[in-house]
Order: structure tokens, then C-alpha cells, then sequence
């Protein structure tokens, strides 16, 4: 059992994201790899100042653009949206794994016979036509329907039939997402995108157990450490209560595949991929080469997405970091402590504060409506420096020349 201090673990954790020292991620290679590290980043259409998955890859990815993940997704088709940890983004190399859930989708679908022929019709006016969004069907009125893309099998009652056919035929694999223009999706035939091959490969792991551990062993590594309790980490994993959670983990500590370790002030041991391995011995290095009380790792300013894989296990966030974040869109906002929209902001091996900035592209503006520091922080011209140098750069991402707001009048 490895033996980790509190700040060995969270150096651990940030190095392998890719969040302290120099860059590991530059580029569209560098957004593709993260991506395929971490197996799936989530996508949230809100675009506050960005949509979840762009600002998931702007706090690592140098140089990274909105255009980036575009072309990454509807150009060069490396990467695919698709549920996996809820709606995501995954490589498209690993559209196999999920043909489990695909085969579900269809015959969810057998459940309602009036989707048979419009799923016909719509794949013969797509095919006819172009990609297509709900709005441009030309199919009129409501069904009774549940949405699979979830894998809920919850009812949604009544729905828009066009688009109820089309998140079908997504579901099942036959569409796929041509583009977006902003909250709107276009959906194409999957044969016209998507490699015959990856099409029509068999599912890889045809065992169910096999591939909840596949799937458990993938959240471990899109996170860096996990431990063996319930988390948000594990959602949408079929069939993963705590006896078959408790069996993956023992199987993949078995195999070598997960290895343990043990980190001050918390009880219960964490485990992590093996092969991040690396980044774990980089770590423990660190303090004999460390001699002259110098920082080991170069710190870095970083507006981190509310749903980064990183933040998947709030409660671990807590325990190692003492940083307690939640996403209040959904909270009432007489009832927010903090804003509609708002970032976490890490420095270095710690979380500083947060954020919350609105980007008006029309008009070139980012303005920054309010920061938090956290308990503690002292606001040194360090600190103040590195925060205004992300905002500048984070203005830029969001294609805004102009920032406003706590930190600066326009300029």
C-alpha cells in the first residue's frame, strides 16, 4: 500500500489532469488525448462563457479553441457525441463499447409501434435531404414516447414526434450529430460519417460484469483517484450497486489494472490506474529532489468547468482539497450563495476561490460579475497577477477583446 500525504495526493491528482506544472495538452492533439484519458468529458449545452466540455479542455489543452473541439467532433469525426457519464464526448474508436446500450434503445423503441414508420420516413428524407434538425422535419404533432439517450426508461409522456424520432434514431446509433448551431442539433446517418468499421464492429465486452468493470476502471482514470463508495463518478453504469462495484474493484486490484493507496486523514483507501503510474512516482520523488524549499511544480491559474471529470466525486474534493463546490444553476436564486454560472478557480495545488464571468460575443465583452477567494487566501500581487492573466486569456477563448467588471473597468 502506497503511503501518500494529503499533498501528495492532490499533487498526484493535479499532474495527471494535466491542471500543475508545464503543459502536457497543446493543441488538437493535445484536446484528442486528453479526451481519450479521460474517456469521456461531458457535454451541458448552457454557454455562460463557454459549454462544459470547451471549458473542461480550455484549463488544459495550450492553445485550445471552440474550434478545436468543433473540428475534433464534425470534421475529422475523432470524437463523437454520445451518452456515457450522462451526455458526452468520447473517441469514436470506442463506439463499440456502447452497443449495449444502443441494442437497449431499439427495443425500448419496440415498445411503440407508431415509431417504426417515422423512423423510415426520417431516414429516407435525411438521406434525401441533408442533416436535418426538429425543426426542419416535416413531421407534425405528438407521441407517446420516453427518451433513451438517458438509459432512464423514465416516461416523458406526449412529444414532439420529429424530434422524438430523431433522439430515437440517435439512441439506437442509426443518426449521429452533424453539427450544432448553438443549442441546436443536426442529425446525419451514421453510415455517411462514421467508419464501416467502427459501424459494425461487435461489442468488445459482451460480459455484463466485464463491462462494468471496463467502465468502473475508465472512471478512475478520467479522475485520477477514486475510492470504493458511492460517487458521482459512477452514474450511468448499469447495474452498479455496491456488491458489483465492490467485485470490479476487487477484480481489477487482482489483475494489477488498479493500485492502492492510502492518504493521511482519510480512512478509506483510494485507488488509481496503473498506468498512471508515472505521475504516481513522479510524486513520491519529489520530496528528496525538493532540497531547497523551492515549489516542485510550476503553479498555474485555471478556471476549471463545473462538470471536469476532475470535480466527478465532490465528496473527494472535499477531503483532500477542503474546497466544497456546488453547480447552482439548478438551485433557486433567491437560494445561490454564490451565481447562476460560476467556475472554480484553481492556483497552483489549491483551489483559490470562484468565479463567475458572462461572455457577450456579439458585442466582444467578458465581463467578470463577481470573484470569491476562499477562506484563507491571502490576495497577494502574486495571486491578483495570475487571476487577471486567466481572465485575459479566458476573454480570448471566449472570443471577447473587452473585459469588464470586479477586476477592471471596459478595456
Amino acid at each position: 500500500m502506497i503511503q501518500l500525504t494529503n499533498r501528495q495526493a492532490r499533487q498526484f491528482l493535479l499532474l495527471k489532469q494535466g491542471l500543475l506544472g508545464e503543459h502536457i495538452f497543446t493543441g488538437k492533439q493535445g484536446a484528442l488525448d486528453f479526451v481519450r484519458q479521460a474517456g469521456c468529458i461531458q457535454f451541458d449545452p448552457v454557454d455562460a462563457c463557454g459549454k462544459n466540455a470547451e471549458l473542461t479542455l480550455q484549463s488544459r489543452v495550450k492553445g485550445f479553441t471552440k474550434r478545436t473541439l468543433y473540428e475534433l467532433l464534425y470534421e475529422d469525426r475523432l470524437l463523437v457525441d454520445y451518452p456515457d457519464k450522462n451526455l458526452s464526448i468520447f473517441p469514436t474508436e470506442d463506439w463499440p463499447y456502447f452497443e449495449r446500450y444502443r441494442q437497449a434503445a431499439r427495443n425500448g423503441g419496440e415498445q411503440f409501434p407508431e415509431l417504426a414508420g417515422l423512423e423510415e420516413m426520417t431516414k429516407r428524407y435525411i438521406a434525401e435531404n441533408g442533416p436535418v434538425s426538429s425543426d426542419d422535419l416535416p413531421i407534425d404533432g405528438n407521441i407517446r414516447w420516453h427518451s433513451a439517450i438517458h438509459w432512464s426508461g423514465e416516461w416523458c409522456g406526449k412529444t414532439n414526434a420529429a424530434r422524438a424520432v430523431l433522439e430515437q434514431l440517435y439512441s439506437t446509433g442509426e443518426l449521429v450529430i452533424h453539427h450544432k448551431q448553438g443549442a441546436r442539433k443536426y442529425y446525419a446517418l451514421a453510415s455517411d460519417y462514421l467508419p464501416r468499421q467502427i459501424l459494425e464492429a461487435p461489442d468488445p465486452i459482451a460480459d455484463e460484469s466485464a463491462h462494468r468493470k471496463w467502465r468502473l476502471l475508465r472512471r478512475i482514470t478520467a479522475v485520477g483517484l477514486l475510492w470504493n463508495r458511492p460517487s458521482d463518478a459512477w452514474l450511468n453504469i448499469w447495474g452498479m450497486k455496491a456488491k458489483e462495484r465492490t467485485q470490479a474493484f476487487e477484480e481489477l486490484q487482482e489483475e494489477g489494472a488498479i493500485l492502492p493507496v492510502q492518504v493521511e486523514g482519510i480512512k478509506t483507501p483510494l485507488f488509481f490506474s496503473a498506468k498512471d503510474r508515472p505521475f504516481m512516482e513522479r510524486v513520491l520523488a519529489v520530496e528528496t529532489e525538493n532540497k531547497y524549499g523551492k515549489e516542485p511544480f510550476r503553479p498555474r491559474c485555471e478556471f476549471l468547468a463545473p462538470l471536469d471529470c476532475f470535480l466527478w466525486d465532490r465528496n473527494l474534493i472535499r477531503e483532500l482539497f477542503g474546497f466544497d463546490y456546488k453547480w447552482e444553476i439548478y438551485t433557486p436564486a433567491v437560494q445561490r450563495k454564490y451565481g447562476f454560472y460560476v467556475l472554480p478557480i484553481l492556483y497552483g495545488e489549491r483551489f483559490a476561490g470562484r468565479i463567475e464571468a458572462v461572455a457577450d460575443r456579439k458585442g466582444g465583452v467578458l465581463t467578470v460579475k463577481n470573484i470569491w477567494f476562499e477562506d484563507g487566501v491571502r490576495q497577494t500581487k502574486k495571486l491578483m497577477t495570475a487571476v487577471e492573466r486567466s481572465v485575459r486569456r479566458f476573454a480570448k477563448f471566449n472570443e471577447c477583446a473587452a473585459v469588464c467588471g470586479v477586476l477592471s473597468d471596459c478595456q
